[in-house]
């Protein structure tokens, strides 16, 4: 009878464990600037209600267009309306009709305006008036003076075939921000310059669709939490130029992240590189 190899099946289960927690805990695998389209499909859902947030917040169609395409979508607009219907399912009508919103903005940048014919009355008619036979008839200047036809002006329809959802404004956020959190970070397998913002609610829960805004000397820009769901709702990052000093403050109010200049780093190997900062804003 053939012995069973112990020795072997138990040093084959030793490794095997070993193996998924070294590549589970020790050194997980981490997903660093992937594209939208590689997306699983909530996350994908995600990124649309984060755009359509942004829109609503800023009105850029352009920059909304162009962040639709990354996600790959053979029809954007399609894909919006059907996330539009399972968000009214749910009964997230916020998100919904900001989606709407963005919709209509996408297929109807205009208003299609129509001019109508304008309308008057038939042409008047001076007849005189008398009042027996040896009476003067009455001036027929006299009659178009006190009887001037009343006539309509102009008229303008505008046609909007989708009825335009009212623009629903963003959640109140409540109180002012708190700067909880700022560190800077070396890291080289992060991009240089990386400044990461983490936005979270009293309940410590992440909130999308915050606005991030970030001057320095000569220039300002603005970007949103949300964008990149695979690293959290309320996560943001911006890429700083060396030897500029930024400052960071979220658009509803907040905290001041200033003087943000990229730290020098330099690797174990003795390699240069540029590091950056890790900002979280949270509710009191």
């Amino acid at each position: 009878m053939r012995r069973i190899p112990w020795e072997a099946l138990l040093a084959f289960l030793a490794g095997l464990g070993f193996g998924l927690f070294y590549s589970w805990v020790i050194s997980p695998v981490r997903v660093v600037d992937s594209a939208p389209v590689a997306l699983r499909a909530d996350f994908k859902d995600q990124y649309r209600s984060a755009i359509a947030a942004a829109f609503a917040g800023t009105g850029n169609l352009e920059r909304a267009r162009a962040r639709l395409a990354l996600l790959g979508d053979l029809d954007p607009t399609e894909a919006l309306n059907a996330q539009a219907q399972r968000l009214l399912a749910s009964g997230e009508v916020r998100q919904a009709d900001q989606i709407a919103a963005l919709v209509s903005a996408l297929d109807h940048g205009s208003a299609l305006v129509q001019p109508v014919s304008p309308t008057a009355n038939p042409p008047f008619t001076a007849e005189p008036i008398s009042t027996g036979s040896d009476a003067a008839p009455t001036s027929t200047l006299q009659n178009l003076l006190t009887s001037t036809p009343e006539i309509f002006p102009t008229q303008v329809v505008i046609i909007d075939p989708t009825p335009r959802p009212t623009r629903t404004p963003l959640p109140t956020q409540g109180a002012p921000f708190a700067l909880t959190g700022q560190e800077s970070i070396c890291d080289s397998n992060l991009p240089d310059g990386l400044v990461q913002v983490l936005v979270l609610n009293s309940n410590r829960r992440q909130v999308p669709g915050v606005e991030i805004r970030i001057t320095w000397d000569g220039g300002e820009d603005q970007f949103f939490t949300g964008l990149k769901p695979e690293l959290g709702n309320g996560y943001a990052d911006f890429i700083m130029t060396p030897n500029i000093a930024y400052t960071v403050q979220l658009a509803q109010g907040s905290d001041i992240a200033a003087s943000l200049i990229a730290p020098a780093c330099e690797s174990s190997d003795g390699d240069s590189f540029i590091g950056g900062f890790k900002l979280m804003f949270q509710q009191p």
